[in-house]
């Protein structure tokens, strides 16, 4: 039977009127509180895309109703760079703002110190991408989880790469401080364990954020290496390509580099970016599973820009909560904690799994070589690993890791 306009109306009216309890309801419901702590002002390059990738996450799971039929509400805070900070801002959560939970962290010396306050307080907390070993292994505890992939399994990643170079002098750089520290430490283990006949000609451990470009190149360049390892990142990464172009350090020289392939140290390098280095990195604009492809979409609709790193790291950390506390059936502590061993999650990079045994994602690596197209950096050839199969034996994460 045809309806009048002003029956439609009418009509549409009450169906409105239908669905206004169950909103109000969603609307009266209290939000489940979570606390974010990072680096944001120390590492806006990678910061600014995650923050975008966690506030993409949390409009999406509220879009859908929410966890448990609560809102998610992320209260964040900036810790400087600083641990001593980060735990402040930590407290300052848990006692003013009464979240439930946190996550967050980027550089490993902050991670560590909310790993630690997690442990003191019973809080859970999720680490989102720093990449210190000892997250997981050393000082791994019950209430902290970590979602990037580890140091070990980048480097596990980039080895069997530069073994096969079969280079026998190598050059070190890396910023001075624990994942530095650790990555070269690593990367010695892995080369000596297959190469018994290697030598590190060079090594030089910068300040963070504060590299003598020009300095560092000049030592590298006199100790004649076969190949580079490098480790360095950010305005540090910037400031050495440059310079290492400028007096010729990389030409007929061999570069294994963790991390350079990401978008956000290779979009400031533009032209000037590396070619031929073994990378780890994102190559968004080639990957084309359906899972990347609805959050690429997703993210550059609502952002109009590329996905970085930080975009997905962000968005499969609030993902992963969102899981977790429906797993667990609500916030509580501990009722979270054993949620997540073992809990699997679908994120733009394919699905991944908390392991139970030391609290590490499944979360896999990219690996390709540089190049410049269009006067920009872009990663080509690449590989995805996935995580499970960049890990240590258990038995080995058992002697590493304390007991419960």
């Amino acid at each position: 039977m045809f309806q009048t306009p002003s029956l439609l109306r009418i009509a549409a009216f009450a169906a409105m009127l239908a669905i206004l309890p169950q909103a109000h309801a969603r609307q009266d419901a209290p939000p489940i509180r979570i606390g974010e702590i990072n680096s944001y002002k120390a590492i806006p390059a990678f910061l600014d895309p995650y923050k975008k990738g966690w506030q993409l996450a949390l409009e999406q799971v509220n879009a859908q109703g929410g966890v448990l039929g609560r809102p998610l509400q992320v209260i964040w805070r900036d810790d400087n760079g600083n641990p001593g900070d980060s735990v402040r801002a930590a407290q300052e959560l848990l006692t003013r703002e009464k979240v439930d939970l946190l996550f967050g962290g980027f550089l490993s010396h902050t991670g560590l110190a909310l790993a630690d306050f997690a442990k003191q307080r019973k809080v859970f907390f999720l680490a989102a991408e720093p990449l210190t070993d000892k997250i997981t292994w050393q000082d791994g505890n019950r209430y902290t989880y970590r979602l990037r992939p580890s140091t070990w399994m980048h480097v596990a990643a980039l080895a069997p790469k530069a073994l096969a170079l079969r280079k026998k002098r190598w050059a070190l750089v890396y910023p001075n401080y624990e994942y530095g520290q650790s990555a070269v430490a690593t990367f010695k283990a892995m080369m000596t364990s297959f190469q018994p006949d290697i030598e590190f000609v060079a090594e030089q451990a910068v300040p963070l954020g504060k590299v003598d470009a020009g300095a560092v190149v000049q030592a590298l360049a006199d100790a004649k290496p076969d190949a580079i390892f490098n480790v360095l990142f950010a305005a540090d990464l910037t400031r050495f390509v440059r310079e290492g172009n400028t007096r010729g350090l990389f030409e007929n020289r061999s570069v294994v580099s963790v991390l350079t392939g990401e978008p956000e140290y290779l979009e400031p390098l533009g032209a000037d970016s590396p070619t031929g280095w073994i990378v780890t990195g994102y190559p968004w604009y080639a990957i084309d599973t359906p899972a990347h492809q609805a959050f690429a979409d997703a993210y550059r609709q609502r952002y109009n820009e590329t996905p970085k790193v930080g975009s997905v790291v962000g968005y499969a950390s609030l993902m992963s909560l969102a899981a977790g506390i429906k797993k667990a059936g609500g916030t509580d502590t501990e009722k979270l904690v054993d949620a997540f061993a073992g809990l699997p999650v679908d994120t733009p990079f394919g699905p991944i799994t908390y392991r139970a045994l030391d609290h590490q994602s499944t979360m896999g690596v990219y690996v390709g070589v540089t190049a410049v197209q269009d006067g920009q950096g872009i990663m080509k050839d690449f590989t995805y690993l996935d995580g499970s199969r960049l890990q240590p034996p258990d038995q080995y994460v058992r002697q590493l890791r304390p007991a419960p």
